[in-house]
């Protein structure tokens, strides 16, 4: 009996060490979008609507975010249009989301443009694309068309939450305005737009009149959505932006978005160029990246954060582990060419509020919130938090240009990996998370790969105050294309090493 529990001890210790053991293979390379990564990125709203006024603020967030020496790295913006709601609306509560259109009705009654309406949001494009350098990526999106092209007479919204809220007859103005805004910004502010999304997680009740929150806008799979694709084409057409990528709808889950692009016409699959979807919900999150893989099209993971946590005991640490396992399981599951996280900054503090109203801050760092960062507008800083430094440990390492290595691991065992191969810079990546309170031993075998120098190890942990922020150690020289490593409890980190 005893000889019997001795051999399951070993078999299962035999176990466990294989599961240490990671092999980075291209043959898990990602090929979407030729197997070229995009980058990193961030929605623009509502947060920059919110401290576009402050250059000080400007100027330290394109630092922070957009900078690869300095910050993350972000390199794609996802700028929000604003449809703008009617003047004699009030009922937005936030400080940040009420986002002006740039479009507004004279008094003649005619429609005219502002092109300086939306100034505070445009300095902070204008400071991020500026940052990010050559692998800036401007994308331009919008929540709702202007009040006046809706139902509803309201930007956030029809009465009927479930219903459209686009006019019947102001499809084709809609679509002009957003290629009229692409072409603004691309021809006259000399800021390049690359890719146009002209709804938001359409095809939901999200979105009621005299809402508090945001604007928003529902609009019916099917015809509804493909009369707004394909006559968004035509007007980029008409401005001769046809090397504009066109996306779909931006869909709150993979689910949803497989079922709104099975319902488009000929024509509108004809006219995207790329599939967006956020993972707010994950169902069939396989299946859309399946999807992507058998029509052959680009993949965007377009939008996503949250409050959640991960970790044992985690304290501080908890939100950054909980975005870096959603990065990986997200990467691992669509296999797209970017990730993009809702919005850096979710909350602000400042005395006097905005506007009238009151700002929400400061962030409650020892468990889960929304964002990576709080904007105090009485003092000129940005707090920064661990949750920050977490995604800096794949965004700062892991550049535009690379290719993706899946390296799946067991659920069970508390880590998980990510690799990049970059052979311009001749630089594999591997990202590590440890999620558990103790350590782990792993082997990393890279014998694919022809390696020469040392290997850099970046490593975020422990609580803000006294924890480690990209913290760099030089780890030695590979051993037979193997590297042997200890994960710290609760940690991520990132292992660099050159290639021939």
């Amino acid at each position: 009996m005893r000889r019997f529990a001795f051999v399951l001890l070993l078999a299962a210790s035999m176990v466990c060490h294989a599961e240490t053991v990671i092999k980075v293979s291209m043959d898990n390379a990602i090929q979407t979008n030729g197997g070229r990564w995009e980058g990193w990125g961030t929605s623009l709203c509502w947060w920059a609507n919110r401290i576009g006024y402050n250059e000080t603020l400007t100027s330290k967030s394109a630092d922070l975010f957009f900078d690869a020496d300095k910050g993350l790295g972000l390199n794609i913006m996802r700028y929000n249009v604003g449809g703008g709601d009617d003047p004699t609306h009030h009922h937005i509560t936030r400080t940040d989301s009420d986002v002006p259109g740039w479009m507004y009705i004279d008094t003649d009654g005619e429609r005219k443009y502002d092109y300086t309406a939306d100034a505070r949001q445009l300095n902070v494009v204008k400071a991020a694309m500026n940052a990010a350098g050559q692998d800036a990526y401007l994308e331009i999106f919008s929540n709702s068309p202007p009040y006046f092209m809706t139902n509803s007479g309201c930007s956030t919204g029809n009465f009927k939450a479930e219903e459209n809220n686009i006019k019947d007859d102001e499809y084709d103005d809609f679509a002009e305005y957003m290629a009229h805004v692409a072409n603004y910004m691309t021809r006259e502010m000399k800021l390049k737009v690359r890719s146009v999304s002209p709804m938001n997680e359409p095809n939901t009740n999200y979105w009621p009149a005299m809402n508090y929150k945001q604007e928003g806008c529902h609009i019916d799979a099917g015809e509804a959505q493909s009369k707004l694709l394909v006559l968004t084409k035509e007007a980029l057409g008409r401005y001769g932006l046809n090397d504009i990528v066109l996306t779909t709808s931006d869909e709150t889950n993979p689910g949803k978005q497989i079922e709104e692009i099975k319902t488009l016409t000929p024509d509108a699959r004809a006219a995207i160029n790329r599939i967006s979807v956020h993972t707010y919900g994950t169902n069939s999150i396989r299946e859309m990246g399946q999807l992507a893989k058998d029509e052959k099209i680009n993949l965007w993971m377009s939008e996503v954060d949250g409050n959640g946590t991960a970790g044992q005991n985690a304290g501080e640490m908890a939100a950054g582990l909980w975005l870096a396992e959603k990065i990986i399981t997200d990467i691992e599951a669509l296999e797209p060419s970017a990730w993009v996280l809702w919005q850096v900054i979710d909350t602000h503090i400042s005395k006097e509020g905005y506007q009238g109203r009151r700002d929400g801050g400061p962030l409650r760092t020892a468990g889960g919130y929304w964002g990576t960062a709080c904007a105090n507008h009485d003092t000129g800083e940005i707090l920064l938090t661990q949750k920050y430094y977490a995604l800096g440990q794949f965004s700062r390492y892991i550049r535009p240009g690379s290719t993706l290595i899946l390296c799946p691991t067991d659920r069970r065992s508390g880590t998980k990996v990510l690799a990049a191969i970059d052979s311009k810079h001749k630089q594999l990546t591997i990202v590590f998370t440890n999620t558990t309170n103790q350590e782990k031993d792993m082997t990393i075998d890279m014998s694919e790969f022809k390696l020469k120098g040392n290997v850099k190890q970046i490593r975020t942990s422990g609580q803000f105050q006294d924890g480690e922020h990209w913290s760099e150690t030089d780890l030695g020289k590979i051993k037979d294309s193997k590297l042997e490593v200890t994960l710290i409890p609760n940690s991520v980190t990132t292992f660099q090493i050159r290639t021939k």
